[in-house]
């Protein structure tokens, strides 16, 4: 096993896949957490002398063997309800920032193909998270800016939708909301 501490973005970046066992239980955060990080994020904010917020640890295992041309599949121990709630406010972020009215130098696309997506590749390799069951779909269909279907779970619809509403509400520039985001610290353990 090997642990570090790391960004959390910095974890999202590069060619791989986060995949939820599908042992583990669906997405169950609900607004409240929502808000928790995102009064966590806030306070990361503009002050040079914060070097970042932990978050929690991300836990994972290399899934078989993979070539290094491909997209490396890590199954998530611990940290899908984090991974998955930073993924909802990242896509929230992309589509807000799609808006010609927004100012931002922060653009959808260095979100969505840093962040969300694995750009370069197709079906489920695009994805940087893939969860299970109906969740899976939901999740995909919002990275890539499209409306969940009317049966989507609840909870990752009402928390996308939490995330729109404070992005409109603009206390915040997308600026400073990706600048909060990049500040959040987690225990990246293999």
């Amino acid at each position: 096993m090997k642990a570090s501490e790391t960004k959390l973005l910095r974890l999202l970046e590069g060619n791989k896949q986060f995949k939820i066992p599908i042992y583990q239980r669906t997405y169950s955060w609900n607004t409240k957490h929502c808000n928790q990080l995102w009064e966590d994020i806030k306070q990361t904010i503009g002050d040079p002398d914060n070097s970042g917020h932990f978050v929690g640890s991300v836990v994972y295992i290399e899934s078989g063997l993979y070539q290094a041309t491909g997209v490396s599949e890590l199954l998530i121990i611990d940290g899908q309800q984090r991974l998955t709630t930073v993924s909802l406010l990242l896509a929230a972020l992309a589509e807000h920032v799609d808006d010609p009215e927004v100012d931002s130098k922060v653009t959808s696309r260095r979100i969505r193909n840093n962040y969300l997506l694995n750009s370069e590749e197709e079906d489920d390799a695009l994805f940087k998270l893939l969860l299970t069951q109906n969740d899976k779909s939901t999740l995909m269909r919002l990275v890539q800016g499209l409306a969940p279907l009317e049966n989507s779970p609840p909870r990752l619809v009402e928390n996308y939708q939490f995330f729109q509403q404070i992005l409109q509400e603009g206390d915040l520039t997308p600026d400073e909301i990706f600048e909060g985001i990049g500040n959040l610290l987690v225990v990246d353990v293999a």
